[in-house]
């Protein structure tokens, strides 16, 4: 999304309402939909003819509209056509982390009628930090079952939904890192394939979507984009100079995975230009790579507004009409906007845009639509029809949102194992900081109405009677502190909580941070009260993105931390739950957390990789090579777990004569040999290596523990990463348990890297599987 300018919402809104007023639905309940049983002249056409195929439904479509009519559809906002009883339909829907609403923008959800609120799931960094698939997949696929409700429920006029957000968390500074799975391009593509299979009603496994949708998901923002606003330089403008290894190894492949795996409907490209050409004019982008070497089926929006900079801000086109023909050529498909309905005419006029690509533009977008069954008649007699408003904030989901905070809360500190405090004997509690009693802040951006929401006050009053509670600061910049007041409130409790951090008033959407650390206000609030009290305290952070808090790392009147994200509407249950011990926490990191000299690093700086030389120090757990706060993965528990390698049949990978053409020359790089991927036979790299790991709880508390298996090089130099995550999985360990593990290596996935040229490669010599801190060597022979 984005949010649109002012002059362009003034216009939707006239348009909804100028709709409203001429199409009054006769019954406000039922559901927007094509192709009534009822109406005599339309359900004749072919394409209302359900036994043919949708290319043959979608071709007749689109041969009886009339250029004025195929023009009106390239828009999000696209009218009824009234003599075909095709009612209106609103491609811009949001479900980042549940149903989201704006008051101040038109989208195709309304929370007007029988449903009056969606379930608030954690905000996506902190869901990411559960490192479990199967809980990101059932988020989804709640999403999903709620939007369609909503549907059902006639209150929505579009069920095609602008998430997830795939972007790579490349810089700790970026407003919206928090929308995303983190800094790992594996993590991010599997967050993809689970969200997106769960939302469009497909299996966990994939593979039993057919031609029927749920809800359509859109993999975002193709590509490179991960700066807003910093600095005077914004996402408008930004020219991403991006090498074509760090697109091949870090940018691309979330991409790649949504579409490949997860079968998304739906592709956004982003505002910015990569290598001097905008994202949605990229023909190699959205054609030659999107559709022809991936195979994605589906249409492509615009972010918002995005048609129209490239010629009124970026100056790549000269002409409105040259936007317009640029990008409908690319093969983007519709307009978060107006640009097309404006220009696209002209430029068919001026002969600058055949029709064949506007006919081709409304071929992806009218097969989305007969997907998502608005084309087959009455919804309710059709697969998803079902679906009634009591899937809307079902007990299911809200359980389900309660354990995703529960299995997402990160444990950073705990020092003599403060935490988790007696249920039993703890007599008083202060609760303390700007954050401790918020509501909006637990919910993060692209938030809709929740279901209900518990702060982290009011879920640790269900476990103490004698609790206190100051805010501390007026607001987490704590401009107006009252930090005496808070003190006096402190000294007189056993037990203190501070819940403090960061909100959307510094960063979001259109804000990216210029510092990491926490207002000195608030770091001031923090270390009096902490000096001040009986006994440690525990310092509760809420934040999307990374903060330097090493003063509270090594402050030894700070006893545990806790970094909870934003944790959605069951978020101070969870807390609590954790604080008390009735959940063993088991989060780990998805993004490095950098000192505050990282800001050194100028964010327009797109490069992965370090170059000592000039003392770039690179980005991400993956290149960066400086001082960490806290590293990628980490996480601490109220257990101890041990790991161990179980032998190995075979550490030898042999690629010498698995090559598909016997005249391939081994290429020589440094002194080592490497193999281009693209030149290993087909059923060697869909081989799996078998590696399995025993994992041990040594704790008296039972613990839903991920395990990240990462891969070196003996080298580390040469571009290639110091460390690669290649697999993880989340497992459940009662006291004292021991489990195996077991993890299936693909030599051409995982043990490949990508050169300077953009080509994935693998080379030979030995590599390191590591867990924790035991590895295990594997050898590549070429």
């Amino acid at each position: 999304m984005e949010l649109k300018k002012p002059s362009l919402l003034a216009l939707l809104h006239i348009t909804s309402l100028a709709l409203a007023l001429l199409l009054p639905l006769a019954d406000s309940t039922r559901p927007p939909f094509s192709c009534d049983s009822s109406d005599q002249p339309t359900k004749s056409y072919p394409f209302c003819n359900t036994t043919l195929s949708i290319n043959q439904r979608v071709h007749d479509l689109i041969s009886r509209l009339t250029l004025d009519e195929k023009i009106s559809q390239l828009v999000n906002t696209a009218p009824p056509i009234p003599r075909l009883g095709i009612p209106d339909y609103e491609w811009w829907s949001e479900a980042l982390h549940g149903i989201a609403y704006f008051s101040t923008v038109h989208t195709g959800m309304r929370f007007n009628g029988t449903i009056q609120a969606a379930t608030s799931f954690p905000q996506v960094i902190l869901t990411a930090a559960s490192f479990d698939v199967h809980l990101w997949y059932r988020i989804g696929q709640a999403i999903g079952k709620e939007a369609r409700a909503l549907y059902n429920a006639g209150q929505a006029t579009g069920m095609t939904f602008w998430a997830p957000n795939i972007n790579i968390f490349r810089d700790p500074r970026w407003g919206r890192g928090q929308e995303t799975p983190g800094e790992d391009p594996v993590v991010t593509g599997k967050y993809a394939v689970s969200f997106v299979r769960g939302i469009q009603g497909d299996t966990f496994e994939g593979g039993k979507l057919g031609e029927h949708l749920q809800a359509s998901a859109c993999c975002k923002h193709f590509t490179a984009y991960d700066l807003d606003n910093w600095k005077g330089v914004n996402r408008f403008v930004f020219d991403a100079k991006v090498s074509q290894q760090d697109l091949a190894d870090t940018y691309m492949p979330p991409f790649r995975s949504c579409i490949q795996e997860g079968k998304a409907s739906g592709i956004m490209c982003a505002y910015n230009r990569v290598n001097g050409v905008p994202n949605c004019a990229d023909y190699n982008l959205l054609s030659k790579t999107a559709r022809g070497q991936w195979g994605f089926n589906g249409y492509i929006t615009s972010d918002c507004d995005a048609v129209s900079i490239i010629h009124e801000k970026q100056g790549y086109a000269k002409l409105p009409e040259d936007a317009v023909a640029d990008v409908l050529k690319a093969g983007m498909d519709v307009n978060c906007g107006n640009y097309l309905k404006y220009y696209t005419k002209s430029a068919v006029e001026k002969k600058k845009l055949p029709i064949s690509e506007i006919d081709r533009a409304l071929h992806n977008l009218f097969s989305v639509r007969m997907r998502l069954g608005l084309f087959d008649g009455n919804p309710v007699k059709h697969p998803y029809g079902k679906i009634g408003p009591d899937q809307a904030c079902s007990q299911e989901h809200q359980n389900l949102a309660l354990e995703a905070a529960r299995n997402g809360i990160v444990l950073l500190k705990n020092t003599n194992k403060l935490l988790p405090f007696s249920k039993v004997k703890t007599t008083s509690l202060a609760v303390i900081g700007p954050n401790a009693n918020a509501t909006r802040t637990l919910l993060g951006n692209y938030a809709g109405p929740p279901c209900k929401i518990v702060t982290p006050l009011e879920g640790l009053q269900n476990y103490v009677k004698d609790i206190r509670y100051h805010p501390g600061c007026n607001a987490v910049n704590c401009s107006d502190p009252m930090i005496d007041q808070a003190v006096e409130v402190a000294k007189g409790a056993e037990y203190v909580v501070l819940v403090v951090g960061l909100d959307q008033t510094q960063e979001r959407e259109e804000l990216d941070r210029v510092d990491l650390v926490l207002s000195p206000n608030q770091q001031n609030l923090i270390s009096t009260v902490a000096r001040a009290t009986k006994n440690p305290v525990v310092l509760v952070l809420l934040s999307g993105g990374p903060v330097d808090i090493n003063f509270a790392k090594y402050d030894k009147h700070i006893g545990s931390i806790l970094w909870a994200g934003y944790p959605g509407e069951a978020g101070g249950r969870a807390l609590a739950e954790i604080i008390f011990g009735d959940h063993n926490p088991g989060g780990r990191l998805p993004v490095t957390w950098y000192p505050q000299s990282f800001v050194k690093v100028p964010m327009t700086d797109m490069r992965m990789r370090p170059e000592p030389s000039s003392g770039y120090p690179g980005r991400t757990y993956r290149f960066y090579k400086g001082p960490k706060v806290y590293e990628f993965g980490y996480g601490l528990s109220y257990s101890n777990y041990s790991y161990e390698f179980l032998p190995v049949a075979q550490n030898k990978v042999y690629l010498n004569n698995q090559l598909k053409s016997p005249k391939v020359e081994l290429e020589n790089s440094n002194a080592l040999k490497y193999l281009p991927v693209s030149e290993i036979a087909t059923e060697l790299c869909d081989k799996r290596v078998p590696v399995t790991v025993r994992a041990q709880n040594h704790g008296d508390l039972a613990g839903k523990h991920p395990l990240l298996l990462f891969v070196r090089r003996e080298k580390g130099s040469n571009g290639r990463p110091v460390k690669q995550l290649v697999g993880f999985q989340s497992v459940i360990l009662n006291a004292g348990e021991r489990v195996d593990v077991e993890f299936e290596l693909s030599p051409c996935e995982h043990l490949s890297t990508a050169n300077e040229e953009g080509l994935m490669v693998i080379e030979e010599g030995s590599h390191f599987l590591s867990i924790g801190e035991k590895e295990s060597e594997i050898t590549v022979v070429l």
